[in-house]
């Protein structure tokens, strides 16, 4: 998701051939090219380097962009915080029954500091390091979604108004709906897709 987005933040308009990858029956060129064989993956032809990190496909994507170059220092330290402890957190709040060790709700709290982190920014500003979107907002906003998807009557419990108000921004954004568009699992004789900010 934040891999798309970056895409279609591009201010060159940046585009890429799309070849949307069921994981259960990955194709033999994916998994040649990239060890890793998970997604997002990034083959750039002309250089034939290959970019297998969503963060790294983001700064690609974005590496001419003002999204990129306000405030990077800053941004990528918050994007460490949610990479690292908030997507951990997550990741067992989401799927607390392979971690029966404790109840989910042990996990929901284990997430509420970096909420509360993002919510007390927004009331600052409009976005999370700024009155301008920057890298973070790009490459947070989809872990927040999860997060408010897993239960959706529990996250506006919660009364983080401020995130709660700037996650429905997002997700009323078009080039976020374009970004969700669904596509046909990749086969080697599918037509190209492109994918571009119209």
């Amino acid at each position: 998701m934040r891999a798309r987005m970056a895409i279609l933040f591009s201010p060159d308009k940046k585009s890429v051939q799309l070849r949307e990858v069921v994981l259960k029956n990955k194709p033999a060129h994916m998994c040649k090219i990239s060890i890793k064989s998970t997604v997002p993956v990034l083959f750039d032809l002309e250089s034939e380097h290959v970019i297998d990190e969503s963060l790294e496909i983001m700064l690609w994507a974005l590496n001419e962009s003002d999204l990129v170059a306000n405030m990077q220092k800053e941004a990528m330290k918050l994007i460490e915080l949610n990479d690292h402890e908030f997507k951990s957190a997550l990741d067992k709040y989401k799927y607390f029954d392979r971690f029966p060790e404790v109840d989910q709700s042990y996990y929901l709290t284990q997430c509420l500091p970096f909420l509360q982190n993002l919510d007390t920014r927004l009331a600052q500003n409009r976005y999370l390091l700024s009155n301008n979107i920057t890298l973070a907002d790009l490459a947070i906003f989809p872990f927040i979604r999860q997060f408010a998807h897993v239960d959706l009557t529990e996250f506006s419990s919660l009364k983080l108004k401020h995130l709660d108000a700037w996650l429905t921004q997002w997700l009323e954004h078009d080039l976020f709906k374009l970004a969700m568009k669904k596509y046909q699992p990749w086969q080697a004789e599918s037509e190209i897709e492109w994918f571009t900010r119209p």
